[in-house]
């Protein structure tokens, strides 16, 4: 690589396809694969040359781009989430993907704009795909308006996919089931849940995954234990306020994002418990919230940065696709989650 950049420097000359085949081990006509989007290309290769472009800092030329029929694509990000720490992961993600795709993002904000209005907006700056985190992955209004519109679009985190649209999300069903296995073995029997969104698939599938985990060891359930939230922190403090003051109080609680779970620890620590001593609190999402509290969470890791990345290149494989008139890629993406334990969680009192 060396080499390569001193004779840049000589030569008054940028990197060229061929420094970044001979970089990444692959012929030219591999790396022009790579760099226009077409799918016959082992994903190892993929990586090793696109870890060759950024260490090169290699540009395509625009003009050799035209001529091999490439294309830069226009996204939308469309947001308008309660969670801010969640939407920031979100945007970090898919701007990555973007630039290494090379792709233009707009990021753009529609609380309270009409669907029909939205879609004339982004069909009219030229928006080839969108990106919809929740809330806006399940709403009815704004997914028949792309579809009429005729504009590809991704789900993130939905737990209901559209039938016209490609997703990206985790299991919340067994990721629930897991952070509330997890408090069951560690003792404790009252185990309040803080609800996400009504509107949402995911916070249903929380939910059965609470349930699931209670009734798998012989726990009764219990409504009272069980309150609404919305995902934002305020309605994490009146839900927590609510199962706190209740004659028989929870030892644990169980809320549906790191928002309300970071509010249930605040609501706990104004009443006078300790957190995890007298209250153990969980989270979902691992968003930055999570280690900016103290105690910092346990909760669950769904991936947001990966589940970004993962939905912009959907719609960028898509499009290239359809722009070569080759199949789709398929429309459906499950990551991984995992249990991350912190400081947040203990046994309970009564167990030895």
């Amino acid at each position: 690589m060396a080499e390569v950049s001193r004779r840049d420097r000589r030569s008054g000359r940028g990197p060229t396809m061929n420094d970044v085949a001979r970089l990444a081990g692959v012929s030219p006509m591999t790396v022009s694969r790579v760099i226009n989007g077409e799918g016959a290309v082992q994903p190892e290769t993929r990586e090793r040359v696109r870890k060759a472009v950024s260490e090169l800092g290699y540009v395509p030329n625009p003009a050799a781009r035209s001529l091999a029929g490439a294309r830069q694509y226009r996204l939308a990000l469309l947001h308008d989430n309660p969670s801010a720490a969640f939407l920031s992961e979100l945007l970090v993600g898919c701007l990555a993907e973007a630039a290494q795709g090379d792709a233009l993002l707009l990021v753009e904000p529609c609380a309270g704009v009409e669907p029909t209005a939205l879609a004339r907006h982004l069909a009219a700056h030229r928006v080839e795909g969108v990106i919809l985190p929740p809330p806006l992955c399940e709403n009815p209004a704004l997914l028949a308006a792309l579809e009429h519109a005729r504009m590809p679009m991704v789900q993130v985190a939905t737990g209901v996919p559209h039938p016209g649209a490609f997703s990206v999300g985790i299991d919340d069903e067994s990721a629930a089931h897991a952070i509330t296995s997890h408090l069951i073995a560690l003792g404790h029997r009252r185990i309040g849940l803080i609800v996400g969104d009504p509107n949402l698939s995911a916070s249903d599938l929380r939910r059965r995954g609470y349930l699931r985990a209670l009734s798998e060891a012989g726990l009764p359930r219990d409504p009272m234990l069980e309150e609404q939230g919305h995902f934002t922190w305020r309605s994490g403090m009146v839900a927590a306020e609510a199962l706190l003051a209740l004659p028989e109080r929870p030892t644990a609680i169980f809320a549906s994002n790191d928002d309300m779970a970071a509010a249930a620890v605040a609501t706990a620590h104004r009443r006078g418990l300790d957190v995890p001593r007298d209250l153990s609190v969980c989270g979902f999402d691992d968003t930055s919230v999570a280690t900016t509290v103290w105690p910092e969470l346990t909760t669950i890791r769904q991936p947001v940065g990966d589940m970004a990345r993962a939905a912009t290149r959907l719609l960028i494989d898509a499009l290239g696709a359809e722009h070569l008139g080759k199949p789709a890629p398929d429309r459906h993406k499950r990551l991984h989650f995992q249990l991350v334990r912190r400081q947040s969680d203990a046994r309970h009192a009564g167990i030895v």
